[in-house]
């Protein structure tokens, strides 16, 4: 299963004067057990893609289908908002319960849920922001640092159990620190749950270390969409849109163009080794 987008656009400000064509035709798949990254410039229309995927916007044309579900037409929107969670910019905001416990119970209990259950939810999504239950579940939520205070925002959302997870600049404001310890979670997220994650960012250094597949989006337009590999393998297609490519894979394509066969690395580790792999196989051919 999985989120598929045809062909979407949508316009800001219709018959009128300030009329924005913020997207134009995209399409891409959201896969479960995958995460995919969108990036742009600001105004490239990537959280207007963002808000289209649980029913937060709606089509100008094209269609988005969660599960199969085409949310041009009638939908149920609850059970399409409990199958897509949406995580905005700065969600700790949103946080107002006197316990973290309580405020992750809140979305499970609107469900329905008992409070065995709820409590068995905050749990499980505490665990995986990694967030002691036994040191945090009954802390005040404003005691917390920003990162911890993002991350029991976010278990709010997970405790919903969505198929599908949706970030909108999930690291804005943070810290170097907080930023790769967040960024390391989401990344275990589609493989211990097997949702789908589809985070937005501006870094193309993130989007080449995390995700699996990447769409580029600029002025409103699918620019490229694969793997990290893929997609940066055509710097001079992302330059002319003003956007650059991650530092490794430049040195990589500047490698290979001297003629050195390097592996796509999305970690300084794993460049390490595959140019340590390249150099040996190059000695090697030269004894022979």
């Amino acid at each position: 299963m999985s989120i598929i987008i045809e062909n979407l656009s949508h316009v800001y400000g219709k018959g009128t004067p300030f009329l924005v064509e913020a997207l134009k035709g995209v399409s891409f798949k959201v896969e479960r057990g995958e995460l995919t990254g969108i990036i742009g410039h600001t105004g490239s229309g990537k959280s207007t893609l963002a808000q289209h995927l649980n029913g937060l916007e709606t089509p100008e044309s094209g269609r988005v289908l969660v599960d199969d579900v085409d949310l041009s037409q009638k939908y149920d929107k609850k059970a399409i908002r409990t199958k897509v969670g949406m995580v905005f910019q700065y969600p700790e905001q949103q946080l107002f319960e006197e316990t973290v416990e309580k405020d992750i119970c809140f979305g499970p209990k609107n469900l329905g849920l008992n409070e065995e259950k709820q409590k068995q939810r905050a749990r499980h999504a505490m665990d995986l922001m990694s967030l002691s239950y036994e040191e945090y579940a009954q802390r005040s939520p404003f005691d917390l640092s920003g990162g911890q205070k993002r991350r029991v925002a976010i278990a709010g959302v997970l405790a919903m159990e969505p198929d599908y997870l949706v970030l909108d600049e999930p690291t804005a404001g943070l810290d170097p620190e907080a930023r790769k310890r967040l960024l390391t979670m989401i990344r275990r997220l589609p493989e211990e749950t097997g949702m789908g994650v589809l985070m937005v960012s501006h870094s193309m250094e993130d989007m080449a270390m995390y995700a699996d597949k990447i769409a580029v989006m600029d002025h409103g337009r699918l620019l490229r969409y694969g793997t990290p590999e893929q997609v940066f393998s055509e710097p001079e297609v992302l330059e002319k849109a003003g956007l650059g490519i991650p530092i490794l894979s430049r040195l990589t394509l500047s490698l290979k163009e001297k003629g050195m066969t390097l592996s796509f690395s999305k970690t300084p580790e794993e460049f390490a080794k595959n140019l340590k792999q390249a150099l040996e196989g190059r000695g090697q051919h030269g004894d022979e």
